[in-house]
């Protein structure tokens, strides 16, 4: 068995400001960083033998902060998707200090289009709350020049059985710290979920969410550690 953990990222700065981020990088709201303790202690007893985030850098300040707290290993990064990548390094295999971190756009949030930068409740006071409520929770409906979350799945899912998969079938624990819509699009392929269902899914900042799973890829334990 090996155990499969998704975090989702600290409270970002454009969080707090209740901004739509979707691929905008902006850092960790101070709050985000009071989050860390907390977090870093729920995972404090866990195995983690590698790591798969995105670039963006809230998901990068929330791993690094994390790692201070978790002491004794150190996060170290690798940009799956920079032409310089050509493998995985054999630094890793000989320094049991280190964690590898492999980053990937694949992992990144839902592209939010028109709407980055907006405020939420300004754009439901204009579009209506429901409309809003589509853009951002639906599977199949996308928010104007952005992404739905059925083509988010289609990047993040052929990610997921490449990588992420391929380590847990060598009984590798695997965190994933990443944003909400990748987290959702992971936990609808290994759940099985419809695009109804997966739609009432929710994972609040600093969110974590275990699972173990077989050999099988089939999950035998999930626990939302809160």
């Amino acid at each position: 068995m090996a155990e499969l953990i998704l975090l989702r990222h600290a409270k970002s700065q454009w969080n707090l400001e209740n901004r739509f981020s979707g691929w905008v990088d902006n850092p960790l709201s101070a709050d985000g960083i009071s989050q860390i303790k907390g977090m870093a202690k729920k995972l404090r007893d866990k195995k983690i033998d590698v790591i798969y985030s995105s670039p963006l850098i809230r998901n990068q300040e929330t791993i690094s902060r994390l790692f201070v707290d978790l002491k004794g290993k150190y996060p170290i990064y690798f940009h799956l998707d920079a032409k310089l990548f050509t493998k995985r390094s054999n630094f890793i295999s000989t320094n049991g200090s280190y964690v590898p971190v492999y980053l990937s756009q694949n992992l990144n949030e839902k592209y939010y289009g028109k709407l980055q930068g907006l405020n939420k409740s300004e754009t439901i006071k204009k579009y209506g709350e429901e409309k809003v409520r589509l853009w951002r929770r639906s599977y199949k409906i996308a928010p104007p020049g952005g992404e739905s979350l059925m083509t988010v799945c289609r990047r993040v899912i052929p990610f997921y059985k490449s990588n992420i998969q391929r380590d847990l079938k060598t009984g590798k624990n695997v965190l994933v710290v990443a944003s909400h819509n990748s987290l959702r699009a992971i936990i609808k392929k290994i759940e099985n979920l419809s695009g109804d269902e997966i739609a009432n899914v929710e994972i609040p900042f600093g969110g974590i969410v275990v699972y173990e799973i077989g050999r099988d890829m089939k999950v035998s334990y999930k626990k939302e550690l809160s």
